[in-house]
């Protein structure tokens, strides 16, 4: 994921079906990759094949919906997918690369990309009204916690768009747009997840995590690359129907800051000191806080107003997708 050149891009070239194999040969959990160890592409794609929807209103896509290209290193696998779409690649073009040496994140954060971690974007043809940007984040990020939840990982989102595990970050997703004549014609969505990676204070790696567990869900990056894309774009399906209230739930199921209580920005309550409890989000993305003090209604901040910050709540144990 990262910052993109020019106007778009996207990804062809698709693997052959036929190569795909029909399983596993280990279910050992494959934490210890070498930094020089290629991306499996065949086992990506056996997963890809098997990896169902984790909303049950969208089904899963056949895997030849998707172009895939896969890179040792790039300056950001965003900017390979725009360059794609400008040479005529479609909708479903994707990129993974081992390592980034320009990866971004929220507001152009340089985002660490090191062997060992999934570094995936998607091209998208949303056309879909500019209003509706933030919401396809929401809603691809509630697809991936989703089906991270439904394999007894309790992931969260962190809002607008981290991936959260035990409080701390595992992930985050980012979208670019194109816009013409007021509608996003074209847009790319990164993805970036800690796997066995070096990670920063704050920072999780599945692969360590799961080692914690007495049963692993997710077997290798691989798995996991497969896991990411499909749930994503299920979730990007999701955002596309129309289905407000709907994306507004789901996304609200996986918030781990409902309920946590901040301190509003001054601007927000009448130049007075005051904390709020987060209710949740509005269509639009605007967090949804309730003011302490009496007489107050409720605050919506738009995305980037309100620094969060690290450790966050940690989504129960508990949540069922």
């Amino acid at each position: 994921m990262g910052q993109s050149p020019g106007d778009s891009a996207n990804i062809a070239d698709p693997f052959p079906v036929e190569s795909m194999a029909s399983s596993l040969t280990s279910p050992v959990l494959d934490y210890k990759r070498l930094d020089c160890e290629p991306f499996n592409q065949q086992r990506f794609f056996t997963h890809l094949h098997t990896t169902s929807s984790p909303i049950v209103e969208v089904p899963a896509v056949p895997s030849s919906t998707f172009s895939v290209h896969f890179f040792e290193t790039v300056a950001s696998t965003n900017a390979e997918v725009w360059r794609l779409l400008e040479q005529g690649a479609g909708e479903g073009v994707v990129a993974i690369a081992q390592q980034q040496q320009r990866g971004s994140g929220q507001r152009g954060r340089f985002w660490q990309s090191s062997p060992g971690g999934l570094y995936l974007s998607i091209g998208l043809a949303p056309n879909v009204s500019t209003h509706t940007t933030t919401r396809l984040i929401m809603s691809c990020a509630w697809g991936i916690a989703t089906a991270l939840c439904q394999r007894r990982i309790p992931v969260g989102v962190k809002w607008l768009n981290d991936l959260v595990l035990d409080g701390q970050k595992l992930g985050g997703i980012l979208i670019e747009t194109r816009v013409q004549h007021g509608r996003v014609h074209r847009a790319v969505l990164g993805c970036g997840i800690n796997w066995s990676n070096p990670v920063p204070d704050l920072g999780i790696a599945l692969a360590s995590w799961l080692q914690t567990q007495a049963d692993p869900a997710i077997s290798s990056l691989e798995e996991l690359g497969a896991i990411a894309l499909q749930s994503a774009f299920a979730g990007y399906c999701a955002g596309k129907q129309g289905d407000v209230s709907g994306v507004i739930a789901g996304y609200e199921s996986v918030l781990v800051n409902r309920g946590q209580t901040v301190r509003l920005p001054a601007a927000q309550s009448d130049g007075e000191e005051c904390s709020g409890k987060i209710l949740g989000v509005n269509p639009e993305g605007f967090l949804r806080v309730q003011p302490n003090a009496n007489g107050f209604p409720d605050v919506h901040l738009p995305p980037g107003s309100l620094q969060l910050g690290y450790p966050t709540p940690v989504l129960p144990l508990t949540f069922e997708a």
